[in-house]
């Protein structure tokens, strides 16, 4: 059961909206505070589990369907038994973990840094539940999905008391979330025709596979445009998001019909963010100590 529910929460993918969230809130305050670790221990764990467990559970009859399911891109459990227990677990330990962290945060911050912090949740939970099923509305999905990890950093930066619109923040959370759209764009085009075959609908299987592609690789040539007005040493991370546009230009002639050779791409994406995640630190630590 504890290792069903670890598995749920993509300990891989921890990072990648802790990271966010502690990079913003530690460059806006140069403090290392009760909030900070509070905020970072949330959006570590938590969050992820909120994330992912919940999109387990109401995606669990296409997810047995999915081959990819089942490693790094999300566990299945196979027996619909213990697959019920593992579910309901999920749901308790998204309330024991996600609920106290929230809590302690509201306290810590301002009323708009609750606010953010609310809609970043809800739109978690948009994403999965049924209703409202976000990740089946095409476009909205991929924003939806964006805002899974650029929510973070945008709080980090509300609950720090930074100006969203400062010439020198605006650019950082406008691109990320261009980079945040292209890769989920680019992650449905593998699922085009399972999803297609499940009815599920995506803003691949709407444009189509290629179309997909290339909208993605404009979104990313979009992010990195838009960090190009960052002052030094900010503007040298302007070079980062063409990397994944090398990574994907490859499936620029894929069709509906071979979609599934894009996850290799997919597969590229997930250790790609590993160098330029150590680059963007490297920036940071540049940016920290004024060194450019």
């Amino acid at each position: 059961m504890i290792g069903s529910i670890v598995k749920a929460s993509r300990p891989v993918s921890w990072i990648n909206t802790a990271y966010p969230f502690a990079a913003a809130y530690l460059l806006a305050t140069r403090d290392v505070d009760v909030a900070l670790i509070v905020g970072t221990l949330f959006f570590l764990v938590p969050y992820n589990l909120l994330m992912y467990g919940v999109n387990d559970v109401f995606d669990y009859e296409s997810d047995l369907a999915n081959p990819r399911k089942g490693g790094i891109e999300g566990d299945v459990v196979r027996d619909r038994a213990l697959a019920k227990r593992v579910h309901r677990g999920i749901f308790v330990a998204c309330a024991v973990t996600v609920v106290p962290f929230m809590m302690a945060l509201i306290a810590l911050g301002s009323v708009a840094a609750a606010i953010t912090l609310v809609l970043v949740v809800a739109g978690v939970l948009a994403y999965s539940v049924p209703v409202l099923r976000f990740k089946e509305r095409p476009f909205l999905d991929s924003l939806t999905s964006a805002l899974h990890f650029a929510g973070p950093l945008l709080y980090g930066l509300v609950l720090a008391g930074s100006p969203l619109l400062d010439r020198a923040v605006w650019p950082i959370w406008v691109s990320f979330i261009a980079w945040g759209m292209a890769s989920h764009a680019f992650g449905a085009v593998q699922d085009v025709r399972a999803d297609r075959e499940g009815g599920i609908g995506s803003v691949a299987t709407v444009i189509g596979a290629r179309a997909t592609v290339w909208v993605a690789m404009a979104l990313y040539v979009v992010a990195a445009a838009v960090l190009l007005l960052l002052p030094m040493p900010g503007l040298l991370a302007a070079v980062l998001p063409l990397l994944y546009v090398a990574s994907i230009a490859r499936f620029a002639r894929v069709t509906d019909e071979t979609c599934e050779h894009a996850n290799r791409g997919w597969r590229t994406f997930l250790w790609l963010n590993q160098p330029v995640g150590f680059l963007v630190t490297v920036l940071l630590i540049v940016a920290w100590n004024g060194w450019l």
